[in-house]
């Protein structure tokens, strides 16, 4: 039996919105999700093909973390919205909320790396990923909790760059800091539309805007790394 028949599909539960989707909503979700993960799995590899060839350990490592956070996120968030809702759902919703988490700190992990050899930059990567494995930890073992308080860990985390602006400034090149920034900016107006359940096609947007801003950072990542110049 489906323990999950009994919940009316307008119920607002924690692990899926209040409102069911249609076909089209879930196939645009899915090409999003799609043209996503391909990009980020060849101008992944392309990443680490190049870090390998001419970087040193510790930037392949940074980089390494940073491509394999994305392809999580990306395969994890694609098999959550596809999924119909039972029990599997509910688990790649934990893990969904989870990775969000991880992306923001891979995301910042080959950038703090070129600053590593300052304390600003060994602290900011230590509130980073300690408060990302928090909230980790908070969206594995209590999903229904906190939701929107988690939305503010996002953010914050996110931001939390804005400490350490001037070092970023004088370690990145003014394109790949710019891209940064964008990207940035991308993900914070894309909430929007993910808080905005009733408008169609609202989780296709959503993910339009976390697509463009992993796009967006990783190329800064490339410029930043000096394997893209302009």
């Amino acid at each position: 039996m489906n323990k999950f028949k009994h919940i009316r599909p307008t119920a607002k539960i924690w692990w899926h919105s209040s409102r069911p989707h249609s076909l089209g909503e879930i196939v645009a979700d899915a090409v999003v999700h799609g043209v996503g993960l391909v990009v980020a799995l060849v101008a992944g590899a392309v990443l680490l093909t190049l870090a390998l060839v001419k970087s040193a350990p510790v930037g392949l490592a940074a980089l390494f973390v940073y491509v394999l956070s994305l392809v999580i996120l990306l395969s994890v968030s694609m098999t959550f919205n596809l999924l119909p809702r039972n029990g599997l759902k509910q688990i790649f919703a934990r893990l969904d909320q989870a990775a969000i988490f991880l992306l923001i700190a891979g995301t910042y992990t080959p950038f703090l790396a070129l600053i590593w050899d300052t304390p600003i930059g060994v602290g900011l990567t230590a509130f980073v990923w300690g408060a990302a494995l928090v909230g980790i930890a908070l969206k594995l073992i209590v999903p229904q909790h906190f939701g929107r308080v988690a939305l503010l860990l996002y953010l914050a985390i996110g931001w939390s760059g804005i400490f350490v602006f001037h070092s970023l400034a004088a370690a990145l090149p003014a394109s790949a800091l710019w891209l940064m920034v964008a990207g940035g900016l991308t993900y914070s107006f894309g909430i929007i539309f993910h808080l905005w359940e009733k408008m169609k096609y609202h989780k296709a947007v959503w993910h339009v805007f976390v697509v463009c801003g992993a796009m967006l950072h990783l190329v800064a990542i490339f410029n930043a790394m000096g394997f893209l110049r302009w």
